[in-house]
């Protein structure tokens, strides 16, 4: 679940990319010119110059090291206070830089990522921020000779909190940021996941990916049509963030899964389905109701209720079904989400996984 944010003003915090930059940098410092920058600058692609204090420092024949606890900001972060080590080893004449996984660093094992099969999991955005701060250092364009290698230790126990598995990249976590600055809240991380796992699965020629807003949802429905894990997007209350993108990449066939909430909020046309930043339209769920045929009083009741569960339960008790309902104004807020020619339909689960609306363009019900 995500955490809730807070009021009042936020504090903004660093990436992975950005802390390994730093501590690159400063190791880098040492084979250059004999001492560690300490505390050490770089430049994000914005301009900005945030400095950084090592919290450690070592070097060796052709060697140094350095690191940086992350420091995420008020953001909900599973890196939050981990320590980013980069080892900077002097290479071979011509090689440029290149980058290695050490401890807590994952692999790259599947294509459909923007990095090749075998590839330690240090997104592209970093590379580049990385080797443009030690080429700063020089003073120059021209990319030294080095081998970069970033560890994290923990990361593999870390990463069992983020959706790298199901991307494909294992063994640790992946270094991540293309701005250097982590927004709390902004929740940027767990779209670029869902857009990942949707190239993911591209790649992998899946033509059904069905999307959930959580994990009961999930196991019900990769149970009802014998899912693989890389068709499965840990959609969350990011509806647009899914839409939208599907809309540039379109699959074959979308199932959009959830609770009865979660689903009210997206037939009502809201694409955040957070509590925080989307509610649920009591009147506009009694009018289904009384579509349904719901005596005056189911009606009434509905209207002055105060969430879509208690409206959920007091339709059932006039025996109307109106998750079918929802369903199919969730399909077609999908559908015009989408502007395209994509096979979607929408199934809602209760708590405890049993299906209670279905909606598809040919009105089948699912297995």
């Amino acid at each position: 679940m995500m955490a809730r944010k807070p009021e009042g003003n936020l504090k903004k915090g660093w990436t992975t990319g950005a802390c390994a930059s730093a501590a690159a940098r400063a190791a880098f410092s040492f084979l250059i010119t004999g001492n560690f920058e300490n505390p050490v600058t770089i430049i994000l692609p914005n301009g900005q110059k945030p400095t950084f204090k090592l919290s450690r420092q070592s070097s060796g024949y052709n060697w140094a090291e350095a690191g940086i606890i992350k420091d995420a900001g008020d953001d909900p972060d599973v890196t939050h206070g981990a320590e980013v080590i980069v080892r900077v080893a002097r290479g071979v004449i011509g090689q440029g830089i290149q980058f290695h996984a050490g401890e807590g660093i994952g692999t790259v094992t599947l294509p459909g990522l923007p990095l090749s099969v075998g590839e330690p999991a240090i997104n592209p955005g970093p590379r580049q921020m990385i080797s443009e701060n030690l080429c700063e250092a020089l003073s120059n364009t021209a990319k030294p000779d080095l081998d970069i290698t970033i560890s994290i230790p923990g990361g593999n126990k870390l990463a069992l909190k983020t959706m790298n598995g199901r991307l494909g990249i294992k063994g640790g976590l992946s270094v991540l940021g293309t701005t250097g600055i982590v927004v709390p809240f902004s929740c940027a991380s767990w779209i670029d996941s869902i857009h990942r796992g949707v190239d993911v699965a591209l790649a992998q020629g899946i033509l059904h990916i069905a999307a959930a807003t959580g994990s009961t949802s999930e196991s019900a429905i990769k149970k009802m049509f014998n899912l693989s894990e890389q068709a499965l997007i840990d959609m969350g209350d990011f509806a647009g963030g899914l839409l939208k993108y599907l809309r540039r990449k379109p699959v074959e066939r979308l199932t959009l899964v959830g609770g009865f909430g979660k689903l009210t909020k997206l037939a009502q046309g809201h694409l955040d389905l957070h509590s925080g930043r989307s509610s649920v339209d009591m009147r506009g769920l009694a009018e289904i109701a009384r579509r349904a045929g719901g005596s005056q009083n189911t009606v009434k009741r509905i209207a002055g209720g105060n969430t879509a569960l208690e409206a959920l339960n007091i339709a059932k008790e006039d025996n109307l079904k109106i998750a079918n309902s929802i369903a199919a104004m969730a399909r077609g807020t999908a559908l015009a989400t989408l502007a395209g020619d994509m096979e979607v339909d929408v199934i809602v689960f209760d708590r405890e996984g049993k299906l209670i609306g279905h909606a598809s363009g040919d009105a089948s019900a699912p297995k």
